[in-house]
């Protein structure tokens, strides 16, 4: 099998929107193998655990298999395994729940009297 870069790899399981957003992680410092930083042209290996940092998030993935093209989502479970402990998708979700804001569409920019009141659930 050729080698394939890491960023490539991370953008043909769907793991980022666009190869440059995967290889910007990756300089980033956001993406790590054994706890250590990666370069984007990183060589991936099978059973590699990648650790990948986003905003909220600690994900833990195996490579299963080295791809070089991107495939549908339904083929990513075959190619990666998802190791990220439950605990961070339960921060995950309870960090959306606190930070919920919804606006109905089309109702327009909110009021002063909104924003204030807005201001005030925020501040608890």
């Amino acid at each position: 099998m050729d080698p394939v870069r890491i960023d490539k790899w991370l953008w043909a399981v769907r793991l980022f929107k666009t190869r440059s957003q995967a290889t910007d992680a990756c300089r980033g410092g956001k993406v790590k193998i054994d706890g250590h930083n990666v370069k984007p042209s990183r060589e991936m290996n099978i059973d590699d655990v990648i650790e990948i940092q986003s905003s909220l998030i600690k994900k833990k993935i195996k490579v299963l298999q080295i791809i070089k093209n991107r495939v549908a989502a339904k083929l990513v479970p075959d190619l990666a395994e998802d190791q990220t402990p439950a605990e961070e998708y339960e921060r995950l979700d309870m960090q959306r729940q606190l930070n919920h804001e919804r606006r109905e569409h089309g109702i327009g920019r909110p009021t002063k009297k909104d924003r204030r009141d807005i201001d005030k659930l925020k501040k608890g």
